[in-house]
């Protein structure tokens, strides 16, 4: 019983020297425990960004099979994974906003909706994705249409477009006063640009 009671006493007595006001002049009136509080919260946050940059890297998303072995092999033959100017668009680029706030309710999401079905093996044989690859377009051109194509236009955007250097065909159609008119964004017209589509996408798309 004494024993419990020195413990609870000099527990009290740490937690009371840590809050203190500083006498020395060098701490800034700062308590030492608010120190100790700043310095656990620069861990934390490093540790936090530390992990959701990992998380989006290509090493992270073709970590599992079901990635690796479907939609990796198909995003390699494209021009975002091998182009004459070595520019390459990685998974996050296209399916995780840049914005912190709107990356980490993407991370949440994916938590919630995604890591359950890898874990119950949905999609974790080629015949399993093939027949869920049209639901799976759906929900990521449903989320592009809903940003306006965010992650396209972070790399092109109308703007700063060279319109004469472009083909007749895509010139009249990446003006601004077009997609405006028209209410269109990038995965308007194109869809299937590092995936393969699914038989049938196309009454599934003008159905959004």
């Amino acid at each position: 019983m004494a024993g419990s009671d020195t413990d609870s006493a000099a527990q009290k007595n740490l937690w009371q020297r840590l809050w203190a006001r500083p006498k020395k002049w060098y701490w800034l009136g700062i308590p030492s425990g608010g120190y100790a509080l700043f310095l656990v919260g620069i861990i934390f946050w490093g540790g936090l960004n530390t992990a959701v940059e990992y998380s989006n890297s290509e090493a992270f998303c073709i970590s599992c099979h079901e990635m690796r072995d479907n939609v990796y092999e198909e995003y390699q033959t494209t021009i975002h994974y091998n182009n004459r100017t070595g520019v390459r668009a990685v998974c996050a680029d296209c399916h995780v906003p840049k914005k912190w706030t709107a990356k980490m309710t993407r991370k949440m999401r994916a938590s919630i909706h995604e890591l359950p079905h890898w874990m119950l093996g949905t999609i974790d044989t080629r015949e399993k994705f093939d027949a869920r690859r049209l639901f799976l377009a759906n929900r990521v051109w449903t989320d592009m249409k809903a940003s306006n194509s965010q992650e396209c236009r972070n790399c092109h955007e109308l703007a700063h477009m060279d319109l004469e250097m472009q083909q007749r065909s895509a010139r009249s159609k990446h003006t601004e006063e077009r997609a405006q008119e028209r209410g269109e964004t990038c995965i308007d017209c194109h869809q299937g640009i590092a995936h393969t589509l699914a038989d049938g996408w196309e009454d599934e798309f003008d159905s959004l």
